[in-house]
């Protein structure tokens, strides 16, 4: 499959398959936890969908990163939690329950929320003489098709037949985790020589969104009255973003190559810092009982 079939096809079929994956992984009862926990619920959708977007913003006008990165950069910072976070909480000894209802409840947010960041991002950073335009309703309209539709059908599956559940979330995670690869792959080799420059340009923001949205879920958290395991929940979902998302809408949708490097580039550094989270769990027994 050449780039181009990979990313019109393959990509979101990934994420598809991905938000399938979710499913397949909850019942209406996880949902219960919105209301057991509120204090760790709104907190973590609050730091998610307004405060780490933000964060992007700032970071995209501090640095003084080229139009296209900046746009990336606030692109991936508004993206929600990625399926990926819920392993690395039960990995953790977080909270899981927390994990997916957060993730799940800003996939479903980010539907209206990404659509406005991005086009308040293309407006305020695109240079005049060439603005791309964000198509709010089908971006919306695609979101709901790979995000709503895809969970719902996961859901169902487990209801009806929970031992294919059970087999069908490690394949449908992996198959996904094997497209994002060879769409970051086949994007760097498609920019050549410039992949060298846009990485050293939009690197280090990358690696500060990260290294705050960690901050914010750890500390922030604590600071909110959360217990250990619920900060560091929320610390995950902040970190392990959905990167198949993030190049979706560039790729895809904006049809940038260069936007959609900090995506790349976040969907590879998150598993470095998600490590040494988990590394910091384990040494410091969060969640023990």
């Amino acid at each position: 499959m050449d780039q181009a079939a990979l990313v019109s096809v393959g990509l979101p079929a990934a994420l598809f398959l991905i938000m399938v994956g979710m499913g397949l992984t909850l019942t209406p009862k996880d949902f219960r936890e919105v209301l057991v926990a509120p204090r760790a619920t709104v907190y973590g959708l609050v730091a998610q969908i307004i405060l780490l977007p933000l964060v992007g913003v700032g970071l995209a006008m501090s640095l003084d990163l080229s139009p296209a990165l900046a746009v990336g950069l606030v692109i991936i910072a508004a993206c929600p939690g990625g399926t990926t976070s819920n392993l690395f909480a039960f990995l953790g000894r977080g909270d899981v329950a927390l994990s997916i209802v957060l993730t799940v409840a800003a996939s479903l947010i980010t539907i209206v929320t990404l659509p406005m960041f991005t086009s308040w991002a293309l407006g305020h950073f695109q240079d005049s003489e060439r603005v791309l335009e964000l198509p709010v309703l089908r971006t919306i309209l695609t979101l709901v098709v790979i995000i709503l539709i895809p969970v719902g059908i996961g859901m169902t599956i487990r209801h009806f037949r929970q031992s294919w559940a059970e087999k069908g979330e490690k394949l449908v995670s992996i198959f996904g985790l094997l497209v994002l690869v060879a769409v970051i792959a086949l994007l760097l080799i498609d920019l050549g020589e410039e992949a060298l420059v846009l990485l050293r340009q939009g690197g280090m923001a990358v690696v500060l969104l990260n290294i705050i949205g960690l901050v914010l879920g750890m500390a922030g958290g604590r600071l909110m009255g959360l217990p250990r395991d619920q900060a560091f929940t929320v610390a995950i979902e902040l970190g392990i973003k959905n990167g198949t998302l993030g190049l979706m809408v560039t790729l895809t949708l904006l049809h940038s190559d260069a936007m959609s490097v900090p995506a790349a580039v976040y969907g590879v550094l998150m598993f470095l810092f998600g490590f040494l989270m988990l590394g910091y769990s384990r040494l410091t027994g969060i969640g023990r009982s």
